[in-house]
């Protein structure tokens, strides 16, 4: 963020304007610039796939107190997260747009740089957990390369014939236990307890608790392709419903404001934040009354609701732009910079939506991933979420790209053109309409056939174990 400041506000590391024309970057001040995004995206591959499951860890799972407020903390954390982004959406864009994008980076540079004071204050009152044993992610790749050189071996008829510790041992470890489950059962082959094993290798089989974390991570892998699609939705905001709004008109009241196009986002986070404190303090009682459930729905159910909202959203989106192309001809608004007669707050429900959606999706799915992942690699699970994220942008861009090849060829009208009051922006959305809907089909389907990971867990006096079911 400091190169990123400094890249907008020194005269030599941007390029010179006069009059409002500015002349093209040199290649140093690309590289500069490029470098300090890459750089900014390297650290938040640090800090966004470990900065939520540190702070679940910080509860104890065995005290029934810290695991009621442990089902709240995804809330309250993507809470703080968008408190954070409607700074950044109303407060900051508003001053790059009318102080400076100099000091519109320098704020939240200042702002990080606060964060980690207090996080290195804090660093004596967190709670750690020690790893045990062998690294995670060595013992995951373990179990699918002895399951492919056990590929030829005959599964046993019951669990007796796999390799597994005692109970006393994951409790000595301060391990968890993982109950066998009947799916993938190829990966079951990595357990197999055989004479000739020392053929394969010097280390004993792998245990069925370590094959059940390479079978949850295939579990996860199928829900999170069924994420790319909404994660392509979500990309609208920032991308397509920005772009809508700059035609649109943006004054508000009779003086001479504007709202910047960037900051239509805020509507998205103001929903959000006000449907989260309902969602935790009325919906989840309501829910757990009628179901018995502990968070009273369960985690893919609440990712189904929230895909829902998302489709009602891109429906909106459809019907608002066929409005906005309907203004266009009414009364001949033609040119890329051309302003149409209609009010930027037609676009606000499409944003209300996918806030209140958020709420359904976005935590869900950093809670299923974190909830779902091995013990020892919760932060993978995390890392689902912002790659689903990020591959979503990906998918974007490559949809927006195909779209606009395919229907701009021949010479037809591209759907998606660099002048959008000449576009048919509408059937993008109709588009992204059927592929959302044929996608909650199949999420439908892979939900219903999805095992939630079950664990042996201990509870009370030291040697007692129960099963634990995470749903």
């Amino acid at each position: 963020m400091g190169l990123l400041t400094a890249a907008v506000s020194f005269k030599s590391l941007k390029p010179s304007c006069e009059n409002g024309v500015c002349q093209k970057a040199t290649t140093m001040q690309t590289i500069f610039f490029y470098s300090s995004l890459y750089i900014i995206a390297l650290g938040a591959g640090g800090t966004k796939p470990n900065i939520s499951t540190f702070g679940a860890d910080q509860f104890d799972d065995f005290d029934s107190k810290e695991k009621r407020l442990k089902d709240s903390f995804f809330n309250w954390w993507l809470f703080s997260s968008f408190t954070g982004g409607l700074f950044a959406t109303v407060g900051l864009v508003y001053i790059q747009e009318n102080c400076g994008w100099g000091l519109g980076y320098g704020i939240p540079t200042i702002g990080l740089i606060v964060s980690l004071i207090i996080f290195y204050a804090g660093t004596p009152l967190y709670r750690h957990k020690l790893r045990n044993g062998n690294s995670p992610t060595g013992d995951l790749i373990r179990v699918y390369v002895t399951a492919f050189a056990k590929r030829k071996y005959e599964l046993p008829r019951n669990l007796s014939g796999l390799h597994e510790l005692e109970p006393q041992q994951y409790l000595n470890t301060g391990k968890r236990q993982i109950y066998h489950t009947p799916d993938f059962r190829f990966l079951d082959k990595a357990a197999i307890e055989k004479d000739g094993d020392n053929n394969i290798g010097t280390k004993p089989p792998c245990t069925v608790t370590e094959v059940e974390g390479g079978k949850i991570v295939l579990r996860m892998m199928i829900i999170w392709i069924a994420t790319l699609i909404p994660s392509t939705i979500w990309a609208q905001i920032n991308t397509l419903f920005i772009k809508q709004g700059t035609t649109l008109d943006r004054h508000m009241g009779s003086g001479n404001f504007q709202i910047p196009a960037a900051s239509l986002g805020s509507f998205v986070t103001i929903s959000m934040l006000v449907s989260m404190p309902i969602y935790d303090k009325i919906f989840v009682p309501f829910m757990q009354k009628r179901t018995g459930h502990p968070q009273g729905i369960t985690l893919l159910q609440r990712l189904g609701i929230g895909f829902v909202f998302q489709i009602v959203a891109i429906g909106v989106s459809y019907f608002v732009e066929a409005k906005r192309i309907h203004r266009i001809k009414m009364y001949h608004v033609l040119g890329p910079k051309d302003m149409v007669p209609m009010s930027i707050f037609w676009l606000m429900p499409q944003y209300v939506l996918l806030g209140v959606g958020d709420v359904f999706n976005a935590v869900g799915l950093i809670e299923f991933f974190y909830d779902q992942s091995p013990v020892d690699m919760q932060s993978l699970g995390t890392a689902f979420f912002t790659s689903a994220l990020g591959a979503g942008n990906f998918l974007n861009s490559f949809l927006v790209t195909m779209v606009d090849k395919v229907t701009g060829s021949h010479g037809g009208k591209s759907w998606i053109g660099n002048n959008i009051n000449d576009s048919h922006l509408d059937y993008y959305y109709g588009f992204l309409l059927v592929l959302s809907t044929l996608n909650l089909g199949a999420f439908v389907w892979v939900a219903s056939k999805y095992i939630y990971k079950r664990e042996y867990c201990r509870e009370g006096q030291e040697g007692s174990f129960e099963m634990k079911e995470n749903t």
